[in-house]
C-alpha cells in the first residue's frame, strides 16, 4: 500500500496488486456468490480477503484501505470519495491523471487519478452493467442515474483521445428561502414576485446555462403549490417530491437492442389522462414541447419547466425552435409559446461561482409572437 496524500483529496493508498489478489478472492466469497450483497456486505468480504492476504496495518489505515478497495470493487473507484464531500456538485473526469470538480461554484483540479484508460473503462462498465445501460466501442456514450441520484455522462475513444466521464450529483436537500436569500440568488422583492406568480397559478419558464441552478430554484418554487397534484416528468430524479402530492413519472432509455424507449413526449401526453392540477416537466430538450404549450394553453395553469438558454429572450427563441422541430409551423409555434407562457426566470452565475437570478418578465402576446416585458411585482 503508499501513502501519497493531496491537499484537497487523498489519493487511494491501494496498489494495483492488492486490488488483483482481493478481486480474486471476492470471486469465491461466499458472501459475494451468493449475490445478496450490499456495501456493507462487499465492506465484510474486503476485510476478509485482505485478512486471507495476510494484510497488517494500524486500524486507520486498514478502515481506509478497506473503504477505497470498496470503492474500486463495487463503485466508481477513486471518484467515489469526491462524491462523498457534500460540498461537491460535479465530476469531470478529462483523462485518467485528470480529474476535476466542481465545489461551491467553483472549478478546481482534484487530487485522485486512475491507473490508465482501460482502468477508468473497467469501472464504468462496472456500474453500468447491472442497469442495463451499454457502453463499448461500437456504442461509445451513455447516459445513466446511479444509484442515490448522480447522473453521469460517459464519453469512449475515438470520439474523444480518452474516456471522458461527468458525474453531477442532485442536492439531497433544496435550499430554503431564507438560504437562498442569504447567498445572493433571490433578492427580497424577487423571492415575493416568484412566491406570487407560483400561487396565482402563473405558467413559468426557468432558464440559464448549465449549473445555474435552475433545477433547484423550480423546486423551490414548487414547493408554493399547496395541496395541488403536480405531475413531474424527468429524465433523472432531480426534482425529488417538492409538493405534497407529487407523482413522477421518468423516461425509459431503451434497451441495447433499441427496444423499450419511452421519451418525455410520451410521457406528457400520458400525464395529461391523470389529472394533473401542474404539469412540470424538468426540462424541455425536444419535442416535448408542443405537448406541454398544448397542456398550459388548455387549462393546466401553474405549470413550469426549464430550459437551457443565456437570458429569458433567447429561452422564447430556443422554445419556438423546439416546436418548429416538432413540426409546428412557424405561426403557430410563435402564438403557442406567447399563449401558454406567464414569466421567465433566468439565472446566471458569477465569476465568484454565486447563483443569482438575472431577469423575471413577463410574456404577452404580440404581432410576431411572445413579447417579453419587465415584470411587475
Amino acid at each position: 500500500m503508499t501513502s501519497a496524500t493531496n491537499e484537497q483529496t487523498p489519493t487511494t493508498i491501494v496498489d494495483a496488486r492488492l486490488r488483483e489478489a482481493v478481486a480474486r478472492r471476492l470471486r469465491t466469497d461466499h458472501e459475494i456468490t451468493a449475490g445478496h450483497a450490499d456495501r456493507a456486505g462487499l465492506r465484510r468480504a474486503v476485510a476478509r480477503a485482505m485478512a486471507a492476504e495476510g494484510i497488517v496495518a494500524a486500524p486507520d489505515v486498514w478502515a481506509r484501505a478497506v473503504r477505497d478497495l470498496v470503492d474500486e470493487l463495487g463503485g466508481l473507484g477513486p471518484l467515489e470519495a469526491l462524491l462523498r464531500d457534500p460540498a461537491v456538485t460535479d465530476v469531470m473526469v478529462n483523462g485518467p491523471d485528470e480529474v476535476h470538480v466542481e465545489r461551491d461554484g467553483r472549478l478546481t483540479r482534484a487530487g485522485v487519478a486512475f491507473d490508465d484508460d482501460a482502468h477508468v473503462e473497467r469501472l464504468l462498465r462496472r456500474v453500468l452493467g447491472p442497469l442495463g445501460v451499454r457502453l463499448d466501442r461500437s456504442h461509445p456514450f451513455a447516459d445513466a442515474v446511479l444509484p442515490g441520484g448522480v447522473r453521469l455522462h460517459a464519453l469512449l475513444p475515438p470520439l474523444a483521445e480518452h474516456p471522458i466521464v461527468t458525474l453531477r450529483r442532485v442536492p439531497a436537500v433544496v435550499p430554503s428561502w431564507e438560504e437562498l436569500l442569504a447567498s445572493g440568488t433571490v433578492t427580497p422583492a424577487v423571492h415575493e414576485q416568484l412566491v406570487q406568480a407560483v400561487r396565482d397559478r402563473r405558467n413559468l419558464v426557468v432558464c440559464g446555462r448549465a449549473g445555474v441552478g435552475k433545477t433547484t430554484l423550480l423546486a423551490r418554487l414548487l414547493g408554493e403549490t399547496g395541496d395541488d397534484r403536480l405531475v413531474v416528468i424527468e429524465d433523472a430524479p432531480e426534482l425529488r417530491r417538492p409538493a405534497t402530492h407529487t407523482v413522477h413519472l421518468r423516461v425509459r432509455p431503451p434497451s441495447p437492442d433499441g427496444a423499450g424507449g419511452v421519451d418525455v413526449a410520451t410521457l406528457v401526453r400520458n400525464a395529461l389522462r391523470m389529472r394533473p392540477d401542474r404539469l412540470v416537466v424538468g426540462e424541455v430538450r425536444g419535442a416535448e414541447v408542443a405537448d406541454l404549450l398544448q397542456a398550459m394553453n388548455t387549462g393546466h395553469d401553474g405549470s413550469a419547466t426549464t430550459v437551457h438558454a443565456n437570458g429569458a429572450q433567447e429561452a422564447i427563441v430556443r422554445l419556438e425552435g423546439m416546436a418548429l422541430l416538432a413540426g409546428v409551423p412557424l405561426a403557430a409555434a410563435r402564438a403557442q409559446v406567447a399563449a401558454a407562457l406567464d414569466l421567465v426566470v433566468a439565472l446566471e452565475r458569477g465569476r465568484d461561482g454565486r447563483r443569482r437570478v438575472t431577469e423575471v418578465v413577463e410574456v404577452v402576446a404580440g404581432r410576431d409572437g411572445a413579447v417579453i416585458r419587465e415584470a411587475r411585482g
